[in-house]
């Protein structure tokens, strides 16, 4: 089976949901992570801190260099992933529906270039 990424985009600057909006967005969350722990697709998740709190390292002139901040200077920035399996794209697919829905954003679906088991 291939293993896919599915990112949760974030767009700083969107109005914040209410705390009650929160934690339902996470007990949805919660609810999606065991059905793809049930049906054997799980592999890894996890939410991210803000792209404020990301350093960024990176070679310069053989100098390895440290800044603040995210590496991409966008408003869109990765909030969370899940590291799932699936037979095919449609599959992932399917669980990227459940997801957006879950968290109430966007969900970007990419394979990994290797099969991993």
């Amino acid at each position: 089976m291939t293993q896919y990424l599915l990112s949760v985009h974030m767009v700083e600057g969107q109005p914040e949901p209410s705390p009650e909006e929160i934690q339902q967005m996470y007990k949805d969350v919660d609810v999606v992570n065991d059905e793809i722990r049930q049906a054997g697709a799980w592999v890894f998740a996890g939410g991210l801190h803000p792209a404020t709190t990301a350093t960024t390292v990176r070679v310069q002139d053989g100098d390895v260099i440290t800044t603040d901040g995210p590496f991409a200077e966008t408003k869109e920035q990765l909030g969370g992933f899940w590291v799932i399996k699936a037979p095919d794209l449609d599959a992932a697919l399917a669980w990227a529906a459940k997801a957006t829905k879950a968290c109430r954003a966007p969900v970007e679906v990419r394979p990994f270039q290797d099969d991993v088991e």
